[in-house]
């Protein structure tokens, strides 16, 4: 019924910068916390950024002050721009949205397909 679409991953030389893109469809009420995450090979799945329906944000220390988590609301979308990015950041990116579905459905926890960025040094 919801489903979120993630864009923006690639390629990309060290220092360079990427824009992800990440749209919930579908029927829904409301969009709570939606958050990036990412998961290179062999590790684990690590929280990157979330941004609250309000605009509040947050960031793992390894990226601040070089990654921005923005969202807009009338189109249920969240984004990541991505700065002087560095071969650690390759990961595949996942974004999760908290998704109050209607009164009667309550809330539910959604995930994109997931978007690879791959960094070259």
């Amino acid at each position: 019924q919801v489903q979120l679409v993630e864009s923006g991953g690639g390629l990309v030389q060290a220092g360079g910068s990427l824009r992800l893109s990440c749209a919930a469809s579908g029927n829904l009420l409301v969009i709570n916390n939606m958050s990036w995450y990412r998961q290179a090979p062999g590790k684990q799945r690590e929280l990157v950024a979330t941004i609250t329906r309000g605009g509040s944000t947050n960031y793992t220390d390894s990226v601040k002050g070089r990654f921005t988590i923005s969202r807009d609301n009338a189109k249920n979308t969240v984004y990541l721009q991505m700065n002087s990015l560095k071969p650690e950041d390759a990961a595949d990116y996942y974004c999760n949205a908290d998704i109050l579905l209607s009164l009667r459905k309550g809330r539910e926890y959604y995930w994109g397909q997931g978007t690879q960025v791959t960094v070259s040094s």
